[in-house]
């Protein structure tokens, strides 16, 4: 057998490990033996795997590759899988998941509602909104910090960016939980993946459009749709599709990955009670790894989540042409699968990667992917983690896991707990 057979045998192997939800709560030991292998081709999955940092960093930034997967799903798909009466705007791409110069002009008019001043802006009500939250919370013996804090934040921010009312929140939840399975990265047409995430999607996109509909009959200038209704970057506007298409996937990508941050962040903190106390009392901490540390601050606790424990685990892109990395290839078309979470782990990037160290001197991570599919919501979700993490570490006195490891979701990808119950002595403001 030689040894590119070999590292394939392996790759599907490990492909096999990964998928297997024994490995939830803790996927690390496998990305090691990812990375061990470096790039690898697995004929089974007809995908290019790839693990080290600078690799997947340069790839993330390389036109060789295409955002464009659902051209390469519906190639290979049967069917549609929507039904004949599915709202036009279903079959409206991500702009996401595009590329140039499709993707330039979508980004381009939606910007201007997610850049660093105009999220800045919302800190106070994000700040209330927390407190209120620990304050109801607080008032049990224990608390789930998933439902209590990570999702309800989030959730309750997009909603109240884009405008849609507090009574219909509820209806997303169930929606995105389906809709997160078209992001997990390793499901394929056939599957039988389709079944589960196409009626969510249907569902979420003829609730968008009526909200749409209603705001072109009564405007509002509070509210993100108002606000893309009117977007105009020369004579260019959103068509209604592309308008529901991306507001679709503001309410997903908006509050999912920022679920798991919240959730992963405060889960390392309780692991690791002397980064807890440190970011409660302001104290300076010296890091073991590199040189110097300083005042241990959420922000910087929310910069080591993003590497260590990251909210995304994943991307996956699709070769134009043939393509070689390290010794691996890859034919035109074929898949090319960034495991984000183990580049972040790669010694190379990190100094003594596998610890959980947030007064290192020097992060290094793909969290919010980078080159010209760089994260839209990076400032938001960066505000939330921040707020969120920095509060509870103030105000909740005590705190301890009720389990450990808590119970994970079963998503590979968009990777977290689903619930996180913690104990603890009381809360204070």
């Amino acid at each position: 057998m030689s040894m590119a057979t070999d590292s394939a045998t392996s790759g599907l192997h490990l492909v096999g490990k990964l998928l297997d939800p024994v490995s939830r709560p803790d996927p690390y030991p496998v990305y090691a033996e990812f990375r061990a292998l470096g790039p690898v081709w697995v004929e089974e999955i007809s995908a290019l795997v790839v693990t080290g940092y600078r690799d997947c960093e340069t790839l993330l930034r390389d036109p060789r590759l295409s955002s464009e997967r659902w051209r390469h799903f519906d190639a290979a798909r049967d069917a549609d899988p929507f039904p004949p009466d599915a709202p036009s705007s279903v079959r409206q791409p991500w702009f996401l998941s595009m590329d140039a110069p499709d993707h330039t002009r979508l980004r381009r008019l939606v910007s201007s509602a997610f850049t660093a001043r105009t999220v800045a802006r919302m800190e106070p009500y994000v700040t209330r909104l927390v407190d209120d939250l620990l304050d109801q919370a607080c008032e049990q013996d224990t608390f789930d910090v998933v439902s209590g804090l990570a999702y309800t934040l989030p959730m309750t921010v997009i909603c109240h960016l884009l405008g849609v009312p507090t009574a219909d929140e509820r209806l997303f939840h169930g929606w995105s939980a389906q809709l997160t399975r078209q992001l997990d990265g390793f499901s394929a047409p056939g599957d039988g993946e389709e079944e589960l995430w196409a009626g969510g999607m249907v569902e979420l996109h003829r609730y968008i459009n009526e909200l749409v509909g209603d705001r072109r009959r009564s405007p509002r200038r509070d509210d993100l749709i108002s606000e893309l209704l009117a977007a105009r970057d020369g004579g260019d506007v959103l068509s209604h599709d592309e308008l529901v298409s991306t507001l679709v996937l503001l309410l997903v990508a908006g509050h999912e990955t920022t679920v798991n941050l919240i959730a992963n962040g405060v889960l390392a903190l309780l692991r690791h009670p002397g980064h807890l106390a440190a970011l409660r009392d302001g104290q300076a901490k010296t890091s073991p790894v590199g040189q110097g540390g300083g005042r241990v601050t959420a922000s910087a606790v929310v910069e080591e989540v993003l590497r260590h424990d990251p909210p995304v685990q994943l991307t996956a892109r699709v070769a134009r042409e043939d393509l070689r990395v390290g010794d691996a290839q890859a034919p035109a078309g074929a898949l090319v699968i960034l495991l984000l979470a183990a580049a972040h782990r790669d010694p190379e990037a990190n100094a003594d990667p596998d610890r959980f160290d947030p007064a290192r001197a020097q992060v290094r991570h793909l969290g919010f992917s980078a080159g010209p599919h760089f994260c839209l919501g990076a400032p938001l979700a960066r505000l939330e983690g921040r707020v969120a993490l920095d509060a509870f570490a103030r105000r909740v006195r005590e705190p301890r896991l009720v389990a450990d490891p808590p119970p994970y979701r079963e998503h590979i990808n968009l990777r977290g707990v689903s619930e996180l119950r913690v104990a603890h002595g009381g809360g204070g403001r």
